[in-house]
């Protein structure tokens, strides 16, 4: 792979995160708006999720099926 490939992939990685995150951000905007979540929640949530091991996160999707 060339270095004009590198910063090709590397531009389409940046727009994809940026889609993520504004529907990830949408969501959460309309779900706050409807009084369904409180950002706190949201913001717990995330703590949690982010402390956990890959592994935690596997057993606790599939505990939920």
């Amino acid at each position: 792979m060339n270095e004009i490939d590198v910063y090709s992939k590397l531009s389409e990685l940046k727009e994809v995160d940026y889609k993520n995150t504004l529907a990830i951000a949408s969501i959460i905007e309309v779900l706050v708006e409807k009084g369904i979540i409180q950002r706190n929640d949201i913001s717990k949530k995330s703590r949690v999720l982010d402390s956990m091991s890959l592994e935690d996160l596997r057993i606790l999707r599939l505990s939920k099926k």
